[in-house]
């Protein structure tokens, strides 16, 4: 599981200041991936966070802390993680839509040839849609899964084509300009998911009722250690027949999983200790044979090694891009720890016992023994797939929940990541939304450490807390379409609960557990019931997960606690806030839901998480979507934020060998986009 950035708590900085840079400055840059070189001691406080800005995106930078410290056989074992990464990236394309690899290469053919007049609205437009299809890892936008709109003709772009001897034609063609395969991902109730979403996991003619009977026909070899059917493979029918198509070596995607492996190779030659070495040995195995057995081994052992300066994610992970939440996308992050925060946070994990004895779960759904959480805040390296340009700042795995009650887990907060987004902000949003001076002043004062612990709860506690009722089936099974919004809902309320507990005081995290609380509660509310909505276009549903359960947790107190006018709709100055009254009430409210979402969970009750979902996070008051938009507008910089990479490059001596390493910042977004394209185009346009 993952947690993404939000607008509210500390992270309404993702949402703030522009880069200096206007438009034309833009496109007037080299497209060639020239670097300056930074330290990487420490944060250099002079750091430039921001890189440029387009549409409704904002491109930052981030530093590696800590890789100067490393050992050279450790700064090598980052370099090969990093470039195993690399080398899957056009899978995630591919995941995402069968053309996108088709209209990538085609799109970068025109930008790199293209020798016309690249001073017209036309080309500039053009410009725009490469780059919105560049950071969306395809032609869906990353969050709202619309696809993205073109504001150039298609006339335009067959002139493109033909002057720089491009060829993109039919279907990948038309879809740029048409109505089909409109979302990426569909959660629409009462429709057919499956053949609704473009996502690239299912053949044509696929249905939900295909997927779900094709999977009720497989047996666990041990019903108690549920394998993860569906994770690494396509279904697709041939002949009228369901199979699936696995990524491996050899199989769907094996041309770029052949590098994957030969990176991971040299990864393992140069692993920290013994447990590292063997959990990658497994993880290479996994690659190369595609069994479901190998990677419930290697989640295992990965858990387990706790021990050692760096960590990594790396395969086909969550399933947040299944409409259905059975297959997963690619993705790779390669973390160092930050001992000190690291040390300062792990008092969470050591105490995870305590707040599982002392949440308010049915005492049937509570974990007698909670084991194995391990917690660090760690340095981002280099990331891929499904975690950039767009990154989690958390995240929390194995997703497996036997593995996570029998041997655990891991949770990491993307440090270095928090760190560009807090530098690279500012309060505009706040003081436009927030309801007074007092709420504008809890947030300045404590906004991000509350970010901070809201995260570390999240991921270190609430992905752990409560546990399935004997015989109950993997949520995925039971939950389906809503299975996602309900994990990340139930983690959030077990953040929210304990965040307006004396017992982070107790533990030392806090100096006054009562305001950060607050200050916690104020961005929460404001964020689910307001400023999240700055993200869709007026009329919209809520699609994605995380803004769903934002919403439905926000709005099922909101009502709940009316009778009490613990949270009061306020309109002054023909200005619409949500204050809260009474966050004692609140916090019990809080607790309220998060005992009926374990429920849900715990039991498996499909009809109860579909009245949740539909009921409070799907709709939107389209009066207060309006006003926050009209009072949006004063704000000029993007509504989402995003990472280029550092380049970690190697330096060699007379003989070859890796001597050590530089770290270089892309000075431009597209020109690390095109070096990537350049350096790691592993698979033909059609897999």
């Amino acid at each position: 599981m993952k947690i993404k950035p939000i607008l509210g708590l500390v992270l309404a900085s993702t949402l703030v200041i522009s880069c200096g840079k206007n438009k034309n400055e833009e496109t007037k840059e080299s497209t060639q991936p020239a670097v300056e070189q930074v330290a990487n001691k420490k944060e250099n406080k002079e750091f430039n966070y921001n890189v440029g800005k387009f549409a409704d995106i904002k491109v930052l930078r981030y530093q590696i802390p800590g890789f100067n410290e490393l050992s050279l056989k450790e700064q090598k074992l980052v370099y090969y993680l990093t470039q195993a990464g690399l080398e899957g990236r056009d899978i995630m394309w591919d995941q995402n839509y069968r053309h996108n690899l088709t209209i990538r290469k085609a799109l970068e053919s025109v930008y790199n040839n293209f020798s016309g007049d690249k001073t017209t609205n036309d080309w500039m437009a053009f410009e725009e849609y490469l780059k919105r299809v560049w950071f969306s890892n395809g032609i869906h936008h990353h969050y709202s899964n619309d696809k993205l709109q073109p504001e150039f003709s298609s006339d335009y772009l067959k002139t493109l084509l033909a002057e720089t001897n491009t060829i993109l034609e039919g279907e990948a063609f038309d879809v740029i300009f048409n109505d089909k395969d409109a979302k990426k991902v569909n959660q629409a109730k009462g429709v057919d998911n499956v053949a609704l979403s473009a996502v690239n996991f299912y053949g044509p003619n696929v249905t939900n009722a295909d997927v779900e009977s094709f999977y009720k026909k497989m047996k666990h070899p041990n019903p108690d250690k549920p394998l993860s059917y569906g994770l690494n493979s396509q279904l697709v029918k041939e002949n009228g027949e369901l199979k699936e198509r696995v990524y491996k070596s050899g199989g769907l995607y094996g041309s770029a999983i052949d590098k994957i492996i030969g990176w991971l190779e040299k990864a393992q030659g140069v692993a920290e200790n013994k447990a590292q070495a063997d959990a990658l040995a497994l993880l290479i195995k996994y690659y190369q044979t595609g069994d479901l057995q190998t990677w419930d081994d290697y989640n295992v052992a990965w858990t387990a090694a706790t021990e050692g300066n760096i960590d990594y994610i790396n395969s086909f992970i969550e399933v947040y891009n299944d409409p259905l939440g059975y297959r997963g996308s690619y993705e790779s992050i390669v973390q160092i720890k930050d001992f000190d925060m690291s040390k300062k946070m792990a008092v969470l994990a050591n105490n995870a016992q305590w707040f599982e004895d002392n949440s308010p779960l049915m005492d049937a759904h509570k974990k007698k023994n909670v084991v194995g959480v391990s917690y660090k805040v760690v340095s981002v390296a280099g990331e891929a797939g499904d975690a950039s340009p767009s990154t989690p700042i958390g995240v929390n795995l194995p997703n497996a929940n036997w593995i996570r009650a029998a041997v655990g887990s891991k949770s990491v907060s993307l440090g270095n990541i928090i760190n560009s987004y807090n530098n690279a902000g500012g309060s505009g949003r706040l003081k436009e939304f927030a309801h007074d001076a007092e709420e504008v002043e809890l947030e300045e004062k404590y906004g991000k450490l509350a970010d901070k612990l809201h995260t570390a709860l999240h991921e270190v506690i609430g992905h752990a807390s409560g546990q399935l009722n004997p015989g109950v089936g993997e949520t995925k099974e039971t939950l389906k379409n809503y299975a996602s919004t309900l994990e990340e809902g139930r983690a959030d309320l077990v953040g929210l609960y304990y965040l307006y507990d004396a017992k982070l005081q107790e533990l030392g995290l806090v100096d006054d557990w009562k305001a950060v609380g607050k200050a916690a509660y104020d961005g929460y509310i404001r964020n689910g019931l307001m400023t999240q909505l700055i993200r869709l276009n007026l009329g919209d549903n809520v699609e994605e997960a995380h803004m769903r359960n934002r919403q439905w947790v926000s709005a099922w107190v909101f009502e709940k606690g009316q009778a009490d006018n613990v949270i009061e709709k306020v309109v002054k100055d023909g200005k619409t806030y949500f204050n809260i009254n009474d966050y004692d009430k609140l916090h019990d409210l809080f607790g309220e839901l998060l005992r009926e979402t374990q429920r849900i969970k715990s039991e498996g009750d499909f009809n109860a998480v579909e009245a949740l979902v539909e009921g409070y996070g799907v709709k939107v008051d389209q009066a207060i979507h309006a006003e926050v938009l009209e009072r949006n507008e004063q704000f000029k910089d993007p509504a989402y934020s995003g990472f280029v990479n550092p380049v970690i490059v190697p330096t060699t001596d007379v003989n070859g060998d890796i001597s050590g390493f530089t770290i270089e910042q892309p000075e431009t977004f597209e020109g690390q986009m095109l070096e990537y394209a350049k350096k790691y185009s592993n698979l033909p346009t059609v897999n």
